[in-house]
């Protein structure tokens, strides 16, 4: 079983954040921000798109976010072959539970509170799908067999009900140059 650090306890203010100014509330951040454009509110959906499915099919890569009931976050790298992601419905993906570390933070976050977030990227690309919503791990279903790799079932799968899915704005990758061999560090 992992053992969570209660972030509060562990990084208590000090030296390190004195001199800083906090944002003290919501309508000071849309002060500072303004209001998001309607085109990137209108772009949030409850259901796949072809668009989506067309991501997700070539995407062999995407990072789990989940927290636990007292709010200590994790995001867990998953990745597999292009398309690892099942498509179960229009609502609905599962993830199969490749063998790992067997940490199993985001499973065993997933099974203290349901709210999970996923960011798919697929490599050299500009398109980064973000999809949240309500998390299950299950032990079986049938499209496990669909999720074999090598002929061999997953133990485990996260079922993700969609709440929301779009797209994200690709500046990030962009700015970092993470596709852009010249730019990474040496060594």
């Amino acid at each position: 079983m992992s053992q969570t650090i209660d972030a509060a306890a562990h990084h208590p203010a000090g030296p390190a954040t004195d001199g800083c100014v906090p944002l003290g509330s919501p309508a000071e951040l849309r002060a500072l921000l303004g209001e998001p454009q309607p085109l990137v509110i209108d772009k949030v959906h409850r259901r796949l798109t072809d668009g989506d499915r067309d991501i997700l099919a070539r995407s062999p890569f995407c990072l789990l976010a989940t927290s636990d009931s007292r709010g200590n976050c994790d995001v867990s790298p998953r990745g597999d072959g292009p398309g690892f992601t099942h498509v179960v419905g229009p609502s609905a993906l599962a993830l199969p539970d490749r063998p790992g570390n067997r940490r199993a933070d985001s499973l065993h976050n997933i099974l203290d509170n349901p709210h999970a977030g996923l960011l798919y990227l697929i490599p050299g690309g500009q398109e980064v799908l973000r999809v949240n919503g309500r998390a299950r791990v299950l032990t079986d279903a049938p499209f496990f067999d669909a999720m074999a790799d090598r002929g061999r079932r997953p133990r485990l799968a996260v079922l993700l009900e969609i709440d929301e899915i779009f797209l994200h704005c690709p500046q990030s990758l962009r700015r970092s140059g993470l596709w852009d061999p010249g730019s990474w560090p040496e060594g």
